[in-house]
């Protein structure tokens, strides 16, 4: 729960709010864009130089189609509001939901009351370029969060995440919202690192996020396919986690492509290969000695994979980033 002070800070009313109760009947769409269509500018809501800013959604007044040229989250600190994604997918957020929305996906908002209070990031995709490299050890969850958000990824449009309760990802919201509201000077790469942190924690609790969500099943479905893959990468199997599901195997590989682009194969492949890239920069061990932790048989056709995913050999990868401290 967001503390009193930051809370009455977000729920005064602003002069778009006040223009509003005062008898206009909808919002100023030169506020927000110069172009014919709706898409609203990040030019317009950022400082020069920002990466990040805060606004309190606006209220009391319905909020037409638009898209954004930069990533969105909403984050509902109380009340409700409802959102309707692409015209047909309606999304009904309350207090402590998160919504992440990447440049491709259009969004509506329905009329929302005094104390329905939701906090909107307007967030650049370059400043994801920290919050990415933060991961010692890469894991596909957050990956697929990272790169569906940083316009890297066409296939996952948006993210509904129920965190209400998981403190870590609350008091690191909380503090974001902090700075922003206090224009603390310096606070870019502090804010990227939150939202490192952030993304990481969401990609820990996977299974405790959306649990009371029926409507989020299909997401829910792709976060347990993506924590099985990143924990049970050497031995895992499609047959296994579609047991433990009580799902087809078909529909979970299928879903999995429409989500990631990736078949649960391929995804499988990937891990083995972000497991690999960690243990050559982070142990002593041999080649030989990997492989067999990450459950690759055949050595010819690992060599070649990593190649293609890195862009050289495993003994030059370790020699590099062990030189740079990266990986």
């Amino acid at each position: 729960m967001i503390r009193a002070e930051l809370l009455a800070r977000l729920r005064q009313i602003t002069p778009e709010e006040q223009e509003i109760l005062g008898g206009r009947s909808d919002i100023r769409q030169e506020q927000y864009t110069s172009s014919r269509e709706f898409v609203i500018d990040s030019r317009l809501l950022l400082e020069k130089g920002r990466l990040i800013e805060i606004r309190p959604h606006t209220r009391f007044a319905y909020f037409p189609r638009h898209r954004h040229n930069y990533v969105e989250l909403v984050y509902m600190v109380s009340g409700t509001t409802t959102h309707i994604i692409d015209g047909h997918e309606r999304i009904v957020l309350s207090p402590g939901d998160l919504l992440f929305l990447n440049q491709n996906v259009s969004h509506e908002i329905l009329p929302a009351g005094e104390e329905d209070i939701a906090v909107n990031f307007i967030i650049l995709p370059e400043f994801f370029l920290r919050p990415i490299s933060m991961v010692e050890q890469d894991n596909l969850l957050y990956d697929f969060l990272t790169d569906s958000l940083s316009g890297r990824s066409q296939v996952s449009r948006y993210h509904h995440i129920q965190a209400q309760g998981i403190v870590p990802v609350e008091n690191l919201l909380e503090s974001m919202i902090w700075s922003l509201v206090e224009h603390q000077p310096g606070m870019n790469t502090i804010n990227q690192t939150s939202m490192g942190l952030l993304l990481l924690n969401l990609s820990r609790f996977a299974s405790e996020i959306n649990r009371n969500d029926p409507g989020g099943r299909e997401q829910n479905l792709v976060f347990s396919l993506l924590s099985y893959l990143d924990s049970r990468y050497k031995d895992g199997t499609l047959s296994e986690i579609a047991a433990e599901l009580g799902e087809p195997e078909y529909a979970l590989s299928r879903l999995l492509k429409q989500r990631t682009g990736y078949n649960f194969k391929e995804l499988l492949q990937r891990r083995k290969l972000q497991q690999a890239a960690y243990l050559l920069v982070n142990t002593p061990l041999p080649i030989e000695s990997i492989l067999e932790r990450i459950g690759y048989e055949n050595s010819s056709y690992f060599y070649r994979r990593f190649r293609v995913k890195y862009g050289c050999s495993p003994k030059e990868y370790r020699e590099r980033n062990r030189i740079t401290g990266e990986t």
